[in-house]
């Protein structure tokens, strides 16, 4: 293998797949996952793409796609077909004071994409 060449030999693929299957473990091992999932993301949007196997959760700043993953295995019992992660910018707001303006939290939330046949129960 060259110095900068892009042949990947065999034992550091299976490093990168044994890296991927520890942070999905992570979660459930520290039982940290109803940290990572904050709650259902409810708006009109998300509502409507739960008919298609797309749930929409509030994740913190620091969550991953394996720990989000494994957290989703871990509390509704299914295993998601992949993930997509969105950061929200805080948006700047009249307020009705002195101060005239003020600014909402940044947030962030995650699809979860599910196989098809399976789906979360929320209430």
């Amino acid at each position: 293998m060259a110095l900068f060449g892009k042949k990947v030999s065999g034992k550091h693929e299976q490093k990168a797949g044994k890296r991927i299957q520890h942070a999905r473990a992570s979660a459930s091992a520290h039982g940290i996952a109803h940290e990572i999932i904050r709650a259902p993301w409810f708006s009109e949007k998300a509502l409507i793409a739960t008919e298609n196997g797309v749930y929409t959760f509030a994740v913190p700043a620091r969550a991953t796609k394996a720990s989000i993953a494994g957290a989703i295995k871990e509390i509704y019992k299914v295993e998601p077909c992949k993930i997509r992660i969105v950061n929200l910018p805080g948006k700047k707001k009249a307020m009705r004071t002195k101060r005239g303006i003020g600014t909402r939290a940044a947030r962030r939330k995650a699809y979860v994409y599910l196989n098809k046949g399976d789906s979360i129960q929320f209430a």
